[in-house]
């Protein structure tokens, strides 16, 4: 799921009145009605209006997709297993070589690695195979009118219905992601507004058929986002058994060269002379890693952190860097074992966000004190014996 880039201030203002008119929930057509009233006080003729929101119904499917997110729940080991075939680093070699002159050129202009764009393309779209059939006005409206995260959804209608206006959206026909994205590599509308690139020179930006606009869209997204130019973003590492685990995690940054310090070596290569932070996914005994800076950028394509270390993971993989050293993780926890661990965090004055079984920021940083408290290795995974031990 991505987050609406920063420059798109325009699609997030709201006049006090039509905010009253069009609040989030209630009868839905009553709520389509003050998106239009909005949108005429935005200044869409009235024409554009009727004939964009004409086809906008409320899609049950949607709500249901949002909903159904328990891959998520999924560790990082079995999650990039998952995601990662042989077939998929295969087909992204293939297409590195195929558009080899666009992401010299993405590189070039915006700094962003080949394997960064390959990664999101293959799991996004499976490099543009499917792409989603979700009618994406329904879905943006229906996610708007959903009280869940309307602040998120209801600024692209608004950008879809710019799209429209410049005859780059069909109500009707425009399919993607049931979160409202569009495209190879699923770009929200405000997104494609603000970083749509005609990367063929054909004139237009096409993200569903055009591979080259596609991919210079996401390359200069991320160069939006905060991506910095020809650096690294996640290196898997060797740790020694006796490092303060405590340090571990993205609340922890230091140099590379004290990490060095600390008995931290790279599996291949060397250290990047960066501030980094040691990733331990499924704790002291799994893979290890230290997260550079543009390791972070990647959370504003996506919020969960098991699908943004598996992508970032998978971008080293598609450069050629090795399979990782999987380790022997300790036993975790299953879904409702998570949910029982975060009521059980919550009820000591921790705060992990919703009680949804996912093993997120908000969790691991909870996990990490409580280990802290109670003696145990500070490595933020969550086992049987600290559900025990609370």
């Amino acid at each position: 799921m991505r987050l609406l880039p920063a420059l798109t201030a325009a699609f997030l203002t709201v006049s006090t009145a039509t905010t009253a008119a069009a609040q989030c929930g209630g009868s839905f057509n009553r709520f389509v009605n003050g998106l239009k009233k909005e949108a005429l006080s935005r200044g869409y003729s009235k024409g554009t209006v009727d004939k964009f929101f004409a086809s906008a119904r409320q899609d049950p499917k949607t709500i249901k997709a949002d909903r159904s997110q328990g891959v998520f729940q999924m560790p990082f080991l079995d999650f990039s297993q998952r995601l990662i075939s042989q077939n998929r680093i295969d087909m992204g070699r293939k297409k590195a070589k195929q558009y080899a002159s666009t992401f010299d050129r993405i590189e070039r202009q915006y700094g962003v690695s080949r394997g960064v764009l390959l990664a999101f393309w293959a799991f996004e779209t499976d490099y543009g195979a499917f792409q989603g059939d979700f009618n994406t006005l329904n879905s943006l409206v229906t996610l708007a009118h959903d009280c869940r995260r309307p602040e998120l959804f209801r600024p692209q209608v608004f950008a879809a219905l710019e799209l429209y206006k410049r005859g780059n959206f069909s109500p009707t026909k425009t399919t993607g992601a049931w979160a409202g994205e569009i495209g190879m590599v699923q770009m929200l509308p405000a997104d494609i507004i603000e970083n749509g690139v005609d990367g063929d020179g054909d004139g237009k930006v096409s993200l569903k058929t055009s591979p080259q606009d596609a991919l210079m869209s996401g390359g200069k997204m991320l160069s939006h986002l905060g991506w910095r130019k020809n650096e690294p973003w996640l290196q898997e590492v060797v740790v020694p058994s006796n490092l303060d685990w405590s340090k571990s995690g993205l609340d922890t940054t230091l140099p590379a060269s004290q990490w060095a310090k600390m008995g931290v070596k790279p599996r291949e290569g060397k250290l990047a002379n960066l501030p980094a932070s040691l990733l331990l996914p499924q704790g002291r005994k799994g893979p290890a890693f230290l997260a550079y800076p543009n390791y972070s950028v990647y959370f504003e394509w996506n919020k969960s952190f098991v699908y943004v270390t598996t992508a970032a993971y998978f971008a080293n993989r598609l450069e050629g860097k090795a399979r990782y050293n999987a380790g022997n993780p300790d036993t975790g926890l299953s879904g409702n074992q998570m949910k029982q661990l975060q009521k059980k965090l919550k009820a000591r004055g921790h705060d992990v966000g919703k009680v949804d079984g996912i093993l997120g920021k908000l969790t691991r940083r909870a996990v990490q004190a409580e280990q802290v408290r109670l003696g145990l290795p500070a490595d933020a995974w969550p086992t049987p014996q600290l559900l025990n031990a609370l």
